[in-house]
């Protein structure tokens, strides 16, 4: 079957979604929200997550260890827990309904004029989960940016830097804007093609019912 240019818009917006919900998933679960190397020591290298903290050694390895209480972590750690979190439950939900408002799910029963708020919702929740990605990520930064050049710590305490889990959600976040965005703007394309050409189809096929019916009487 052809897809219009509605539904082909819509394929977009679902796998750059789908994209930005995986990528969203695995920067909640790498620890490398923060790096710590020590002039000391430069072959110890520190790093910590949202849910536990790793040092890597060049003889031994990468040994991690998970947090043990959740309020001792710092406020930017906590919040960040609780909206990527978050943020997943929403991806996953919009993809979910986006997917069944779109033409990629064919179901008669069905009307399209439904499919669409679908689409309109779940494009709406694609775009709240790139906000409950990008603001904690956002957070972590600010926090570490700020520590980094706070100049009431000595020089020679060590200091947290960006890790690579940071970039990863930040990319995150844009690919779920931009999913959400283009499921909401296939919207305001107007019904679908299909479902245009099907109803005349149909329209067509009822009178030429009816005046052959009325010719036989």
């Amino acid at each position: 079957m052809a897809w219009s240019f509605r539904g082909r818009v819509q394929l977009g917006g679902l796998l750059l979604s789908f994209l930005g919900w995986v990528c969203s998933c695995v920067t909640t679960i790498l620890p490398q929200w923060k790096t710590l190397n020590l002039e000391l020591n430069e072959m110890e290298t520190w790093i910590m997550g949202l849910w536990e903290a790793c040092v890597n050694q060049e003889e031994v390895g990468t040994v991690c260890k998970g947090f043990e209480s959740f309020l001792s972590l710092p406020q930017e750690l906590q919040v960040s827990r609780i909206l990527m979190v978050a943020s997943h439950g929403l991806g996953l939900l919009g993809l979910l309904l986006s997917g069944c408002g779109s033409e990629c799910f064919q179901f008669h029963r069905i009307h399209w004029i439904f499919k669409r708020r679908l689409c309109l919702l779940g494009g709406s929740l694609e775009a709240s989960a790139s906000a409950t990605t990008l603001f904690p990520v956002s957070w972590v930064a600010y926090a570490t940016i700020r520590d980094f050049w706070d100049d009431s710590i000595p020089e020679i305490v060590p200091r947290w830097e960006l890790g690579d889990a940071l970039y990863l959600g930040w990319a995150a976040g844009i690919f779920l804007a931009l999913g959400g965005l283009i499921l909401i703007f296939s919207v305001c394309l107007g019904k679908e093609d299909g479902d245009g050409s099907q109803s005349l189809q149909i329209g067509h096929f009822s009178k030429f019912r009816h005046t052959l019916d009325s010719i036989q009487k």
